[in-house]
C-alpha cells in the first residue's frame, strides 16, 4: 500500500499540486461561471502567492465570496453533494485507521461512511485531484466526494480520530491510580487555553484512563468529579455508598473535564450550561458504557459518570436475593398475556435489573419483546431495544407509540414519568400487551395513588394493573475470607422486595381513590408482606445486618 504523506509540510511537489492549481482551476472557474476570472486573470492567478498550495482559498478570495456560498455553487454546477454537517458512521473507521491525522487535517478531508466498496469523503478543498487519486490508492477503494465547509470537516476529522483511538479505549493495562501517578500527570500537563489540545495530551489521556480503570477495579457504579474551592475531589459510588477515592490538584480539573468531553463528543468550549454525553471503553473482553453528565458550579464543572458493564451476565433472581416464593409469584404475573406490572423504588434501587430478570422468564421465541429505555443498560438476545433520545424527538411517549405499531407481545417501559407515557402504557396493557414498567414510589401500595395523581382514571388502573413490586438494595455481608482479605465488612448488594398483587378489595379501594395507608392495610389482609420483613429474614440468615437495614429502610 502506498504511503500517504504531505510533502514539504503541506506544500505538495509540482507534479501534484501545480496540476491541481493549473489544470483544475479553469474547469472549476467554468463550473462556477465566474465572469470576473478571464483567461488573463487565470494566468495572473497562477502567479499569485498561495495559488499553488491553497488554490481553492485563493479562488474564493478572488471571487470576493464566502466559503459556504462557493461550495454550494460548486455543488450545484458539478453535481457533487453539498453536506453542511456530515454525520460520522462507524463504517468510515477504515479512513481514520489508514490516513494519518496530519494529512487529513492539512488536506481538509474526512471519511464519512463506506459501503465496503467505496468511501464517502468530505472535503473543504476540492481543487486537489491528484491527492484524491493518491487517497483512493491508499484506501484501496474509490472515493465519493461531498463538499463541506472547513470547520465541519475539521470537526468530522476530530470525531473520527477520537472514535478510532479513544471512543473505545483499551484501559485494561493501566495501573491503578495512586498519588505518584497523579503528581506525575500534573507535572506533565502543560498550561494553556487550547482545551482541545489539552484534552489530547498523553498525560491527560493516561490520567483519565487510570481513573476509569480504578473505578472499574473497585466495582464502582458512578464516578463523581467534584471541584471545590481549594481541591478537586474524585469520589466513587461503591455498593451504593459514595467514598472519597483521591484528590488531584485543582489545576487538573479543566484537563479532566476537557478529556471526558472529547471522549463523549460534547462541546468542550461550553463551560456554562449542562451537557450530557456517552462513550464506551473496553476492559479486556468487556465493553463498558459511560454516561457523562456535566453541570457548571461556582467552582467549575462538576462531572458524574455512570458506568454500565455491557459484558456482565444478567443476574438471576436467586443471585439478586429474591425468595423462591416471590419468584413464583412474579413468574405467574409475567406469564399473563396482558396487563401491567410495575416495579417501584428510588433511583439506583435495581428496578431495571429486576425487570430484565423478569424478562428472562418470558418465552422470547414465541413472544415479541420490545423495550424503550433511558439508557439501555443491558443488551439481551432476542429483544428489540430502543434508546430514548429527546434531542431527536424520541421520548418515552413517542417511542412507546412507535413500539405499539411493531406488533409487540411484551413491552418494557424504562420509566413512567408523565401522564402521556402512563396513559399509553395502560392502554397497551388493555389491548393485549403485557407491559412491564418502573415508577418512583416508596412502597408498592403507593403506586396506585401515584398513577391517579399522574392523571390515570381509577377504572383504567383497576382494569390494567396486575401487581406492583417495590424494592431496595442493601449491602451484603462479606464472607470471613473476604473480610480478612480486604478488611471490608460488606461486599456487593442484594435486593429486598415486596410484591402486591391486585385483588377485588384493592380494586374496589382504587375505584374509591383510597390513599396508600388503606391500600397497605388491605394488601396485608390478603397476605402482602412489606419489604422490611424480607430484609429482617435476610439479616437473620446472616446475609446482611440490622445496621444496613436501618440505613436503607428507616
Amino acid at each position: 500500500m502506498s504511503k500517504l504523506t504531505i510533502r514539504g509540510k503541506g506544500k505538495p511537489d509540482d507534479s501534484t499540486e501545480k496540476r491541481a492549481s493549473g489544470d483544475a482551476l479553469p474547469g472549476v472557474a467554468r463550473a462556477l461561471r465566474v465572469p470576473r476570472l478571464t483567461a488573463d486573470a487565470l494566468r495572473a492567478f497562477r502567479e499569485m502567492p498561495g495559488s499553488d498550495t491553497e488554490p481553492w482559498d485563493m479562488l474564493i478570495s478572488a471571487m470576493a465570496t464566502d466559503e459556504q456560498s462557493s461550495l454550494k455553487l460548486l455543488a450545484e454546477r458539478t453535481g457533487l453533494p453539498f453536506v453542511a454537517e456530515p454525520r460520522l458512521s462507524e463504517s468510515a473507521l477504515r479512513f481514520y485507521e489508514l490516513v494519518p491525522p496530519n494529512v487529513a487535517r492539512e488536506r481538509h478531508v474526512g471519511g464519512v461512511e463506506s459501503d465496503g466498496r467505496s468511501m464517502t469523503v468530505a472535503t473543504a478543498q476540492p481543487m486537489q485531484p491528484d491527492f484524491f487519486t493518491q487517497l483512493e490508492e491508499h484506501l484501496g477503494m474509490p472515493i465519493r466526494l461531498v463538499l463541506t465547509p472547513r470547520g465541519m470537516v475539521q470537526s468530522l476529522v476530530n470525531r473520527g480520530y477520537e472514535k478510532r483511538q479513544d471512543l473505545v479505549t483499551e484501559i485494561i493495562e493501566e495501573m491503578p491510580l495512586d498519588e505518584r501517578a497523579i503528581a506525575s500527570a500534573a507535572g506533565s500537563i502543560g498550561a494553556g487555553n487550547d482545551l482541545l489540545a489539552l484534552a489530547r495530551q498523553g498525560p491527560v489521556i493516561r490520567l483519565v484512563n487510570m481513573i476509569l480503570f480504578e473505578a472499574l477495579r473497585r466495582r464502582a457504579s458512578d464516578v463523581h468529579v467534584h471541584p471545590e474551592e481549594t481541591r478537586l475531589n474524585i469520589r466513587l459510588r461503591v455498593d451504593g455508598m459514595l467514598v472519597d477515592a483521591f484528590s488531584p490538584p485543582l489545576s487538573l480539573a479543566a484537563a479532566i473535564s476537557s478529556r471526558l468531553k472529547v471522549m463523549t463528543e460534547l462541546d468542550i468550549a461550553n463551560r456554562h450550561s449542562p451537557q450530557d454525553g456517552q462513550t464506551t471503553v473496553r476492559v479486556g473482553a468487556h465493553k463498558v458504557d459511560i454516561r457523562l453528565s456535566v453541570i457548571p458550579t461556582v467552582h467549575g464543572e462538576r462531572l458524574v459518570m455512570r458506568l454500565l458493564d455491557q459484558g456482565q451476565n444478567k443476574l438471576s433472581l436467586d443471585t439478586l436475593g429474591m425468595t423462591q416464593e416471590m419468584q413464583q409469584e412474579l413468574k405467574d404475573t409475567v406469564d399473563r398475556p396482558n396487563g401491567m406490572l410495575l416495579v417501584t423504588g428510588p433511583t439506583g434501587s435495581g428496578k431495571t435489573t429486576t425487570l430484565y430478570s423478569a424478562l428472562g422468564m418470558v418465552d422470547r421465541n414465541s413472544r415479541n419483546v420490545m423495550t424503550i429505555e433511558d439508557p439501555v443498560e443491558y443488551r439481551l438476545e432476542g429483544i428489540s431495544q430502543m434508546q430514548v433520545n429527546v434531542k431527536r424527538g424520541v421520548t418515552f411517549a413517542a417511542g412507546l407509540r412507535s413500539l405499539l405499531r411493531q406488533d409487540p407481545d411484551v413491552i418494557l417501559v424504562g420509566e413512567v414519568r408523565d401522564h402521556e407515557t402512563a396513559q399509553l402504557a395502560v392502554q397497551a396493557s388493555l389491548t393485549g400487551h403485557l407491559v412491564l414498567a418502573t415508577l418512583h414510589t416508596n412502597d408498592a401500595p403507593s403506586a396506585i395513588p401515584r398513577l391517579l395523581d399522574i392523571g390515570i382514571e381509577p377504572f383504567l388502573v383497576t382494569s390494567s394493573l396486575l401487581g406492583v413490586m417495590a424494592q431496595r438494595l442493601v449491602r451484603r455481608l462479606a464472607s470471613p475470607e473476604e473480610q480478612q482479605e480486604t478488611g471490608d465488612r460488606y461486599r456487593g448488594r442484594m435486593g429486598v422486595y415486596e410484591l402486591m398483587r391486585m385483588n377485588d378489595e384493592l380494586r374496589q379501594l382504587t375505584a374509591q381513590r383510597a390513599d396508600g395507608v388503606l391500600l397497605m392495610e388491605a394488601a396485608k389482609r390478603a397476605g402482602f408482606k412489606p419489604m422490611i420483613e424480607d430484609a429482617k429474614m435476610k439479616a437473620a440468615k446472616g446475609m446482611t445486618d440490622e445496621a444496613e437495614i436501618k440505613r436503607v429502610l428507616s
